[in-house]
């Protein structure tokens, strides 16, 4: 299914050998970690995974009890009132009659169907726990991917902010200029347009940044305030860094890395396991059954009765209905092996893409910083012309936003490096490995919050 034996993007550099169970509590902001914890506690989506569990477990309960005899018992106790009347005489008579049976059938799996049934729900049942590590995976991914966009919309929001001040205060000057007759009326419309302008900027980051807090409160079921004062404490560092990585599997290893994936893998087994069910269908059964009888009343002495004996079911025509079935039940896996290997390229891809977008910012970064600290110079030179005359206001403000859109850059690459470290963080599974997986959410799937090797934390 997968051949390749290594990674094409460059990996990254720099960081220590480390295994990603606990890399959220490595960032330098302890806020990623609180917020995580707190969606986990409080997730419509993980409930809703350990509900499937829950229901899995149910089904493949019934499944396993199909292999084994059912017993049946029942009992009565009648009381019956009669008269018989001789000559002037009437005779009354009170009967009472007591029966018990216990009746008994089991189904000999002589094909292999109710085999193949356990098999297939059993499959199921492990795609559910995978599924339910796949979404805390996906969850934590999710909340500190959006406070990772919320710490950098805060700094653009300061940048925006004290590029907007320096417009006002250059408007000031500006107007001051045109009213002693200094600069030309011209100068006075632009410096007043750019300032506008700047505010409105500011307007809509601040929007943004409110947004991602909505975001925010509907992963974490928080609310606002609470949030806020998670996500707003001071002593923060402007943007959380993590600790780096290194990506060391082979391509080949997704399957043992990714939850996802081994869902659908475990999906394509039960598929399998239902087309041997359907084939088992299609022979004889053979049935064994007996009961054992017992009734009384008081003015008989007791009976029993017993029975025993197999029975054999034979299809003979049922106008393709069985065979239809295995049919069915064949295309249904051709569709899951479709579906995971469609679900396997999709893997590496996003590895690869994370890779990718990981090294091309680190590349940037550098390029990013000193483009800007180049700008803040140029723009203070600028600065320092215009206020001695030698260079017109348009030069000034032309010099301005040429520093502003150099900062936001640097911001948004910081911003992107982290985003892309989450989502190879998520690409590689997030630290869920294949063979612990099952050990604390398949014994108590009420517990979700159990801690094992797959822990997204």
């Amino acid at each position: 299914m997968v051949n390749a034996t290594g990674w094409h993007a460059e990996r990254p550099h720099g960081g220590s050998v480390e295994d990603l169970i606990d890399w959220w509590r490595r960032f330098d902001d302890p806020a990623v970690a609180e917020l995580i914890r707190t969606a986990e506690a409080d997730s419509p989506t993980l409930a809703k995974a350990v509900a499937r569990i829950n229901e899995a477990r149910a089904t493949l309960a019934t499944s396993s009890a199909e292999a084994w005899p059912t017993l049946t018992g029942s009992g009565s106790v009648t009381r019956a009132k009669s008269v018989m009347t001789l000559g002037n005489t009437n005779l009354t008579s009170l009967t009472t009659t007591r029966s018990g049976s216990l009746d008994a059938s089991w189904e000999v799996d002589l094909f292999g169907k109710v085999r193949s049934g356990r098999e297939s729900s059993r499959a199921q049942l492990e795609a559910r726990i995978d599924d339910w590590h796949d979404a805390r995976v996906s969850l934590a991914a999710e909340v500190a991917d959006d406070y990772v966009q919320y710490r950098a919309c805060r700094q653009l929001a300061r940048a925006y902010e004290e590029s907007a001040a320096s417009y006002a205060s250059t408007e000031k000057a500006t107007l001051a200029a045109v009213a002693a007759g200094m600069t030309p009326t011209s100068d006075g419309f632009l410096s007043q347009a750019s300032t506008a302008s700047a505010y409105a900027t500011v307007t809509q980051q601040q929007v943004a940044c409110d947004e991602l807090i909505k975001s925010l409160v509907e992963l974490t079921g928080t609310d606002e305030p609470t949030l806020r004062g998670i996500v707003d404490r001071r002593g923060v560092p402007d943007l959380p860094q993590p600790e780096a990585f290194s990506v060391q599997s082979a391509p080949a290893d997704l399957v043992r890395q990714r939850p996802d994936l081994a869902s659908s893998e475990r999906a394509l087994a039960a598929a399998y396991a239902s087309i041997g069910q359907a084939r088992a269908d299609r022979f004889p059964s053979l049935s064994l059954s007996g009961s054992v009888g017992l009734s009384a009343t008081n003015l008989t002495n007791p009976m029993s009765t017993w029975s025993f004996g197999p029975s054999l079911s034979i299809p003979l025509f049922d106008a393709g209905k069985r065979k239809a079935a295995v049919d069915s039940a064949q295309a249904n896996y051709d569709a899951q092996l479709a579906d995971y290997r469609s679900a396997v390229r999709t893997a590496i891809k996003e590895v690869e893409v994370a890779l990718t977008d990981l090294d091309g910012a680190a590349r940037r970064s550098d390029d990013a910083r000193r483009a800007a600290a180049q700008y803040r110079l140029y723009e203070s030179a600028m600065e320092t012309n215009w206020r001695a005359g030698f260079d017109t206001l348009l030069t000034r403000e032309q010099a301005r936003r040429s520093l502003t859109s150099a900062e936001i850059t640097y911001i948004e690459v910081q911003r992107d490096r982290v985003r892309s470290w989450i989502s190879l963080y998520k690409a590689l599974g997030g630290g869920w490995q294949g063979n612990d997986a099952v050990s604390p959410i398949a014994r108590n799937a009420s517990t979700p919050s159990a801690t094992s090797q797959g822990t997204t934390q």
